[in-house]
């Protein structure tokens, strides 16, 4: 099973690299880079807005139509992911973090509902690459840096969202949700536990 996953990981950025080549001779293909926010927390059964924790995304896109109305646009991003829990008691408050960082592939099919306007929506297969954890209390501070392995490295689901292209920037709204659960039954989180990532991004085409 983790081989299978490595190679569909391996596959996917295998893919976006020779389809990118292969491209790139197209005058109507496009590229360039993008980065912004992500608010992200951990679920099990339901996604819910609790313990949302902020971070970033930044990579590279490539943009290459198939019709007037419809694209396919593969990227590759680091992006981060877990989740934040404040906590208050009668003994102690303070913000405990799960941060995950990865090395992400989605590969997006765009349609266009008019010029400037798209829905976009596809797979993705992204890799923990690091990780830490961080306790902020009123008592003490603690930093640890995790241990990869003890988690199911490979993360892979569904994304969908909204976009506004313009004539050299671009900027829009996803959700990324996962499907593959991340934690291992040896690990501090649940092993049901799954990301759900909501980002909000400005890109900038180079050509």
């Amino acid at each position: 099973m983790k081989n299978s996953k490595k190679l569909i990981f391996a596959s996917l950025v295998l893919s976006f690299m020779s389809f990118t080549a292969v491209q790139a001779q197209e005058k109507t293909a496009s590229f360039g880079f993008k980065g912004g926010l992500n608010f992200s927390n951990l679920y099990t059964d339901n996604v819910d807005d609790n313990n949302v924790l902020t971070g970033f995304n930044a990579g590279l896109y490539a943009k290459f139509p198939i019709s007037n109305n419809i694209a396919i646009q593969p990227e590759i991003s680091y992006t981060t992911k877990g989740a934040e829990l404040v906590y208050n008691n009668a003994f102690v408050q303070g913000t405990a973090k799960f941060n995950v960082n990865y090395i992400e592939v989605p590969v997006l099919l765009v349609m266009n509902i008019t010029d400037n306007f798209n829905v976009h929506v596809g797979p993705y297969a992204a890799y923990m690459v690091s990780g830490k954890t961080t306790n902020d209390s009123n008592f003490s501070s603690s930093e640890s840096e995790l241990d990869t392995n003890d988690f199911n490295k490979f993360d892979a689901g569904l994304a969908g969202g909204l976009g506004i292209d313009l004539d050299v920037v671009n900027f829009g709204v996803r959700y990324n949700y996962g499907l593959t659960k991340i934690g291992k039954d040896d690990s501090f989180i649940s092993s049901d536990a799954k990301n759900s990532v909501l980002s909000a991004y400005i890109g900038l085409r180079l050509n």
